[in-house]
Protein backbone atom coordinates (compact mmCIF):
# COMPACT_ATOMS: atom_id res chain seq x y z
CA UNK A 1 0.00 0.00 0.00
CA UNK A 2 2.78 2.27 0.62
CA UNK A 3 4.38 2.05 -2.81
CA UNK A 4 0.60 2.75 -4.46
CA UNK A 5 0.35 5.58 -2.11
CA UNK A 6 3.24 7.43 -3.67
CA UNK A 7 3.80 6.23 -6.42
CA UNK A 8 -0.36 6.28 -7.55
CA UNK A 9 -2.36 8.52 -4.94
CA UNK A 10 -0.18 11.42 -4.42
CA UNK A 11 0.57 12.18 -7.92
CA UNK A 12 -2.88 11.90 -9.13
CA UNK A 13 -3.87 14.23 -6.88
CA UNK A 14 -1.12 16.31 -7.47
CA UNK A 15 -2.36 16.25 -11.25
CA UNK A 16 -5.74 16.61 -10.47
CA UNK A 17 -5.08 19.90 -8.22
CA UNK A 18 -3.16 21.40 -10.35
CA UNK A 19 -5.64 20.85 -13.83
CA UNK A 20 -8.17 22.12 -11.52
CA UNK A 21 -6.75 25.08 -10.63
CA UNK A 22 -5.64 25.57 -14.64
CA UNK A 23 -9.44 25.21 -15.84
CA UNK A 24 -11.25 26.45 -12.49
CA UNK A 25 -9.07 28.40 -10.80
CA UNK A 26 -10.20 26.58 -7.22
CA UNK A 27 -8.44 24.04 -5.86
CA UNK A 28 -11.23 21.85 -3.74
CA UNK A 29 -11.23 20.89 -0.45
CA UNK A 30 -11.47 17.41 -0.52
CA UNK A 31 -8.02 16.97 -2.65
CA UNK A 32 -6.17 18.05 0.60
CA UNK A 33 -8.59 16.07 2.40
CA UNK A 34 -7.70 13.23 0.79
CA UNK A 35 -4.09 13.93 0.54
CA UNK A 36 -4.00 14.25 4.37
CA UNK A 37 -6.20 10.55 4.59
CA UNK A 38 -3.47 8.85 2.10
CA UNK A 39 -0.49 10.50 4.17
CA UNK A 40 -1.81 8.62 6.95
CA UNK A 41 -2.30 5.50 5.20
CA UNK A 42 1.00 5.03 4.22
CA UNK A 43 2.57 6.37 7.22
CA UNK A 44 0.51 3.04 8.89
CA UNK A 45 1.65 0.81 6.03
CA UNK A 46 5.02 2.01 5.81
CA UNK A 47 5.98 1.93 10.02
CA UNK A 48 6.55 5.41 10.07
CA UNK A 49 7.11 6.40 13.72
CA UNK A 50 5.47 8.19 15.91
CA UNK A 51 8.52 11.42 16.24
CA UNK A 52 8.66 11.13 12.64
CA UNK A 53 4.97 11.42 11.87
CA UNK A 54 4.70 14.01 14.42
CA UNK A 55 7.75 15.48 12.26
CA UNK A 56 5.55 15.24 9.10
CA UNK A 57 2.90 16.97 10.99
CA UNK A 58 4.56 19.77 12.54
CA UNK A 59 5.86 21.11 8.99
CA UNK A 60 2.19 20.72 7.84
CA UNK A 61 0.92 23.06 10.56
CA UNK A 62 3.69 25.66 10.13
CA UNK A 63 3.16 25.36 6.35
CA UNK A 64 -0.25 26.32 7.61
CA UNK A 65 -0.08 28.61 9.41
CA UNK A 66 2.28 30.80 7.21
CA UNK A 67 -0.07 30.02 4.05
CA UNK A 68 -2.79 31.42 5.65
CA UNK A 69 -1.60 34.33 7.00
CA UNK A 70 -0.60 34.90 3.24
CA UNK A 71 -4.32 33.96 2.41
CA UNK A 72 -5.85 36.38 5.30
CA UNK A 73 -4.09 39.10 3.20
CA UNK A 74 -4.95 38.17 -0.01
CA UNK A 75 -1.66 37.08 -1.45
CA UNK A 76 -2.77 33.33 -1.90
CA UNK A 77 -5.81 31.63 -2.52
CA UNK A 78 -7.43 29.42 0.43
CA UNK A 79 -6.66 26.41 -1.66
CA UNK A 80 -3.22 26.70 -2.54
CA UNK A 81 -2.53 27.16 1.30
CA UNK A 82 -4.35 24.14 2.23
CA UNK A 83 -2.63 22.25 -0.95
CA UNK A 84 0.57 23.40 0.24
CA UNK A 85 0.37 22.30 4.09
CA UNK A 86 -1.59 18.84 3.00
CA UNK A 87 2.03 18.38 0.37
CA UNK A 88 4.07 19.72 3.37
CA UNK A 89 2.68 16.43 4.87
CA UNK A 90 4.00 14.19 2.76
CA UNK A 91 7.63 15.75 2.26
CA UNK A 92 8.34 15.77 6.13
CA UNK A 93 10.26 18.87 7.74
CA UNK A 94 13.58 17.79 5.96
CA UNK A 95 12.15 18.58 2.95
CA UNK A 96 9.81 21.15 3.84
CA UNK A 97 12.01 24.45 2.68
CA UNK A 98 13.17 22.47 -0.54
CA UNK A 99 9.66 21.85 -1.26
CA UNK A 100 8.14 25.72 -0.78
CA UNK A 101 11.73 26.80 -2.37
CA UNK A 102 10.99 24.84 -5.89
CA UNK A 103 7.05 25.93 -5.31
CA UNK A 104 8.29 29.41 -5.26
CA UNK A 105 10.63 29.19 -8.18
CA UNK A 106 8.10 27.36 -10.30
CA UNK A 107 5.44 30.11 -9.28
CA UNK A 108 7.30 32.65 -10.55
CA UNK A 109 8.20 31.26 -13.40
CA UNK A 110 4.52 30.91 -14.24
CA UNK A 111 3.56 34.31 -13.00
CA UNK A 112 6.23 35.64 -15.52
CA UNK A 113 4.69 33.48 -17.98
CA UNK A 114 0.71 34.19 -17.67
CA UNK A 115 2.36 37.79 -17.73
CA UNK A 116 4.14 37.57 -20.98
CA UNK A 117 1.17 35.79 -22.11
CA UNK A 118 -1.72 38.45 -21.12
CA UNK A 119 0.55 41.00 -22.79
CA UNK A 120 -0.31 40.17 -26.17
CA UNK A 121 -4.14 38.81 -27.12
CA UNK A 122 -5.35 35.48 -26.93
CA UNK A 123 -5.38 33.93 -30.38
CA UNK A 124 -8.81 33.48 -32.12
CA UNK A 125 -9.27 29.60 -31.39
CA UNK A 126 -8.65 29.90 -27.26
CA UNK A 127 -11.16 32.51 -27.12
CA UNK A 128 -14.03 29.61 -27.43
CA UNK A 129 -12.29 27.78 -24.15
CA UNK A 130 -14.06 29.90 -21.16
CA UNK A 131 -11.00 28.93 -19.23
CA UNK A 132 -8.47 30.49 -21.32
CA UNK A 133 -10.40 33.37 -21.33
CA UNK A 134 -10.41 33.44 -17.98
CA UNK A 135 -6.83 33.11 -17.79
CA UNK A 136 -5.62 35.52 -19.63
CA UNK A 137 -7.83 38.27 -18.10
CA UNK A 138 -5.11 40.35 -15.99
CA UNK A 139 -7.81 40.53 -13.21
CA UNK A 140 -7.29 36.61 -12.80
CA UNK A 141 -4.78 35.86 -10.66
CA UNK A 142 -1.97 32.90 -11.09
CA UNK A 143 -3.59 29.53 -10.69
CA UNK A 144 -0.74 28.64 -8.40
CA UNK A 145 -1.86 25.00 -7.50
CA UNK A 146 0.07 24.06 -10.71
CA UNK A 147 3.76 25.07 -9.24
CA UNK A 148 2.56 23.82 -5.59
CA UNK A 149 1.78 20.50 -6.92
CA UNK A 150 4.89 20.38 -9.69
CA UNK A 151 7.02 20.93 -6.88
CA UNK A 152 5.43 17.92 -4.84
CA UNK A 153 6.12 15.67 -7.05
CA UNK A 154 9.65 17.28 -8.15
CA UNK A 155 10.22 16.92 -3.88
CA UNK A 156 8.37 14.11 -2.96
CA UNK A 157 10.88 11.37 -4.38
CA UNK A 158 14.09 12.83 -2.22
CA UNK A 159 12.09 12.28 1.23
CA UNK A 160 12.66 10.35 4.03
CA UNK A 161 9.26 8.69 3.48
CA UNK A 162 10.41 7.63 0.05
CA UNK A 163 13.23 6.30 0.99
CA UNK A 164 11.69 4.23 3.75
CA UNK A 165 9.34 2.72 1.76
CA UNK A 166 11.99 1.56 -0.87
CA UNK A 167 14.84 1.08 1.38
CA UNK A 168 16.92 3.14 -0.13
Amino acid sequence: MGWAGLLIVFPFLMAYAASSDLLTMLIPNWISLALVVAFAAVAAVSGLGWTAIGWHVGAALLTLSITFTLFAFGVIGGGDAKLAAATTLWTGIGNMLDYLLVASVLGGGLTLLLLAVRAHPLPSPLRRLPFAMHLHDGKTGVPYGIALAAAGLAVVPYTALWSDLYGL
